[in-house]
């Protein structure tokens, strides 16, 4: 499962980022074969992209409906919008905000080490709408 993909993961022996967790985890679970330099891509998203702006678990997360999701490129492809928004709202209904900042400010270190709990939440949300997705609509391999 995702959720427990992320969790490996998610722990420092991989030395990955947010963003990059999500996307290696997906790579994983959902077979993406995706490239080194795929992987490089979301090196900028870390830590908020670097400024404590936008959660690098929401980025990789969206980065994984985008590879898996996208027939052709985004305008031909509506289901990505839908998709990315319901992920983001979702995990901002969950967790209250986006930001890296305050995400960590309110739970970093707080019942589990580091992110742990925006991985997590991240993880499940984006799970959850690939599985119901995955059923609609022919992904990308």
């Amino acid at each position: 499962m995702l959720v427990d993909l992320v969790m490996k993961y998610y722990d420092k022996e991989y030395d990955l980022n947010c963003a990059e967790c999500m996307l290696v985890a997906a790579n994983d679970e959902y077979d993406l074969n995706i490239s080194k330099q795929t992987l490089m891509t979301m090196a900028s998203f870390g830590g908020g992209m670097a400024v404590g702006s936008v959660c690098g678990a929401i980025t990789g997360g969206a980065a994984v409906i985008g590879l898996m999701f996208t027939t052709e490129r985004g305008h031909k492809s509506p289901q990505v919008k839908e998709m990315t928004s319901r992920f983001i709202n979702e995990y901002n209904r969950r967790m209250g905000t986006l930001e890296c900042i305050p995400l960590k400010e309110k739970y970093y270190e707080q019942e589990a080490p580091r992110c742990t709990i925006m991985m997590k939440t991240a993880a499940e949300v984006l799970q959850d709408l690939v599985e119901e997705y995955k059923k609609l609509y022919i992904i990308n391999r």
